[in-house]
């Protein structure tokens, strides 16, 4: 099993390119279920869970290819991915496909929709918390799915098509946003969906639902507008920059010190953290490529922070921001309000020296002046990119065992931190 070693302590310098969003790309890939015609993705990064998901989609009898560098094309430009549904041959997503990645369970939307039946099986993923499905399928049951559970696996069914209807979210839920507007794209008449999610992915898959024939108004808002068609079409559609990556490199910088220019990041995305990073005495400053950080000299001051759905707080760069104030002069707080049981980064981070206390949803962080590397393991995606963070601050060697986590969501990861100066290496047994 691979692992990544850092000897730290050497400040980022140089330019980094973000690549396309994970949390993007994987919807809209299962949006092209919805049509028979050919969807192509562009930017689509190259992640273990992209690859898993073309398996999942190949089990349908999608075709994918993976168009080849051309003229023009930038280093570390995503990949092209051609992804034909002309002829959906199986409706169920078996379990020892959709049990390693939790995002696989939303082809239940588009399967249901286009093919009037599926059987998908109940997710697996990360274990950060149990992450219920039971509002997914609130919203395809009030599209007019029937749904029941049959060892371990959703059964949907809607003989004569979904139907428009109000869905009233109690909670703001990406995935179940992702679920609705897919689902609703092709029913008859017309769906609102309140409380939807406003991330910019969310955005993103109804933009690329539009350009294929859909008519989706207010995505981005808490109130989004469905009319149903009878069909899509094909379309092309560039997957956005990964807000979450540019915002990991953002916190690197402001822990290890540099001068780092983030090309590709929309700072339109990531107006909460890069608003964290300045108080706690990051330079940021926003051109044309991106976005350009920097921490020369100044300490890291501490922050109090709570995690929220956008345009709040990422829950996703939760560990990360901790990795960075376990190096500030003070005590800080950070408090998790979107996952239970998204700590466990807390004990890792220990082994460097890091003085962590945990109340409930709090932790409390006591600034050290020196963290020392050690052998630590990662437990989930981000958790295990925090663990980096943390190793290019200390002193000595840092040994990051499980790192299959990272190759889930960062692409190209001891590449782009070795251009900026980092001293970085994936060791492979």
């Amino acid at each position: 099993m691979d692992r990544i070693r850092i000897v730290g302590g050497k400040e980022l310098n140089g330019t980094i390119p973000i690549s396309g969003a994970k949390n993007a790309a994987l919807p809209l890939m299962i949006a092209a279920l919805l049509t028979e015609d050919t969807l192509v993705l562009d930017n689509v990064p190259r992640l273990a869970d992209v690859a898993q998901l073309q398996r999942i989609l190949g089990n349908h009898g999608v075709d994918i290819t993976s168009v080849g560098k051309r003229v023009g094309d930038r280093e570390y430009q995503g990949q092209t991915l051609r992804i034909s549904a002309s002829s959906i041959i199986d409706t169920t997503a078996p379990y020892e496909l959709v049990s390693r990645m939790r995002a696989s369970f939303w082809v239940l939307a588009p399967l249901v929709a286009r093919m009037r039946e599926a059987r998908v099986s109940l997710p697996g993923g990360c274990a950060i918390g149990t992450r219920p499905v039971d509002l997914l399928m609130m919203a395809l049951e009030r599209l007019g799915a029937q749904l029941s559970i049959d060892g371990g696996y959703v059964v949907a069914k809607a003989p004569n098509g979904l139907r428009g209807a109000a869905i009233d979210f109690p909670k703001v839920t990406v995935g179940g946003t992702h679920v609705a507007i897919m689902a609703a794209s092709l029913a008859k008449g017309t769906t609102v969906i309140s409380n939807a999610a406003c991330e910019p992915e969310v955005a993103d898959l109804a933009a690329c639902l539009n350009k294929m024939g859909a008519r989706i108004d207010g995505a981005g808002t808490a109130r989004i507008t469905i009319e149903g068609v009878d069909a899509l079409h094909g379309a092309q559609h560039p997957v956005l920059p990964d807000r979450i990556e540019a915002g990991t490199y953002a916190i690197a910088v402001a822990t290890t010190g540099g001068d780092v220019q983030l090309t590709g990041a929309r700072p339109e995305l990531l107006q909460s953290p890069l608003g964290v990073l300045r108080e706690a005495g990051a330079e940021i400053a926003v051109n044309a490529d991106g976005i350009r950080i920097a921490r020369n000299g100044a300490g890291i001051r501490p922050v109090t922070v709570s995690t929220a759905p956008f345009p709040g707080f990422p829950t996703d760069l939760q560990a990360q921001l901790m990795a960075l104030m376990i190096c500030a002069q003070g005590s800080s707080e950070i408090t998790e309000t979107i996952f239970e049981n998204r700590f466990m980064h807390v004990q890792e981070l220990a082994r460097f020296g890091a003085r962590i206390s945990l109340e409930g949803e709090t932790a409390r962080i006591e600034g050290i002046a020196r963290l020392r590397g050690a052998p630590v393991m990662a437990t989930d995606l981000r958790a295990s990119v925090s663990l980096v963070i943390a190793g290019l601050a200390a002193e000595g060697e840092t040994m990051v065992n499980r790192v299959y986590h990272l190759d889930r969501g960062f692409e190209r990861l001891e590449e782009k931190l070795k251009a900026c100066g980092a001293s970085i290496s994936r060791i492979s047994d």
